[in-house]
């Protein structure tokens, strides 16, 4: 075989290679879901909970024993299934004792973020982003490419706000979910931001949910005065916190008089029509950012 052939023959092999590698990708992307299904699974039946509170690596079975309080007979095979992707995702560890007993499954740093009644918990969001009414408007993305408008409204007919006004179970899991992701940040303010947080007396959270991350802060800086703003369906079911007022409004209309505005959805132009022309951005590790915004008339 001439050095020419040799040539096109590898060409062909690494050619073959990437499509299948290529072919090999899209499969992984198109069944890339059943992570996020087998991760709400483990939360609904709380499985970290139950390896937590055992104190150390459990077995299958002793899992199995301690779903719905031990009041039903689930399918070990299936609950093997969802442990098998989750271990393979690393959100449990498995160990396989040498004199063959069961495998022993425990927790990681990624599951302890699943106990639910832990102080810093993403439980109630991968429970909140993976409601079916979240996930139908992604199903609706090509629809909005050929049409415009907006994702949500298209799938149900109208605005989320509007939807879990009308539905109270809704309405708690979407507050809930969006309290935990508050007091995962509370922390990243709370030492990032000492000093601003020291001078100023009165602090605004805009779209503030049930008031969980301006309570956090108040409780640390108890001379700040905090108004939690958000929808009135929304702060109807927030709990009294020392410190705080609930304001229901729009904030697309106006925005509660404050020294400071913490808004977890941030543009220029929101802040510029509640009449703030002066605003300083600080960058926190995690989807929201604060922001210290001074009204026109100061």
């Amino acid at each position: 075989m001439s050095s020419q052939e040799s040539g096109r023959e590898k060409e062909t092999i690494e050619l073959d290679e990437a499509r299948l590698q290529g072919q090999a990708e899209i499969w992984r992307y198109m069944f890339s879901f059943a992570d996020s299904m087998a991760l709400k699974s483990a939360v609904e039946l709380r499985i970290a909970d139950i390896i937590h509170s055992h104190g150390s690596a459990i077995t299958l079975s002793q899992i199995a024993s301690c779903i719905n309080g031990g009041l039903t007979s689930p399918d070990i095979t299936t609950l093997a299934r969802i442990m098998r992707l989750l271990v393979r995702r690393k959100i449990f560890t498995v160990h396989h004792p040498s004199d063959g007993g069961d495998p022993l499954y425990d927790l990681t740093h990624s599951s302890r973020w699943l106990l639910h009644d832990s102080e810093q918990t993403l439980a109630p969001m991968v429970l909140m982003e993976n409601h079916p009414w979240l996930i139908a408007p992604w199903h609706c993305f090509s629809q909005c490419v050929k049409e415009s408008g907006i994702a949500f409204k298209k799938a149900h007919g109208r605005e989320i706000w509007d939807l879990a006004s009308g539905n109270p179970e809704f309405n708690k899991l979407f507050n809930d979910g969006l309290a935990c992701t508050s007091k995962v940040v509370t922390s990243a303010i709370l030492s990032g931001y000492k000093q601003g947080l020291s001078s100023i007396e009165s602090l605004v959270d805009v779209g503030g949910g049930i008031g969980g991350l301006i309570s956090e802060i108040v409780k640390i800086y108890p001379h700040i005065k905090g108004v939690n703003f958000d929808l009135p369906h929304v702060v109807s079911a927030a709990p009294a916190y020392n410190g705080i007022s609930h304001v229901g409004g729009d904030m697309f209309h106006a925005i509660p008089n404050a020294n400071a505005v913490i808004m977890k959805v941030e543009w220029k132009k929101i802040l510029e029509e509640g009449g703030f022309s002066r605003y300083k951005i600080i960058d926190i590790p995690a989807l929201p950012s604060i922001i210290e915004a001074y009204p026109d008339d100061q």
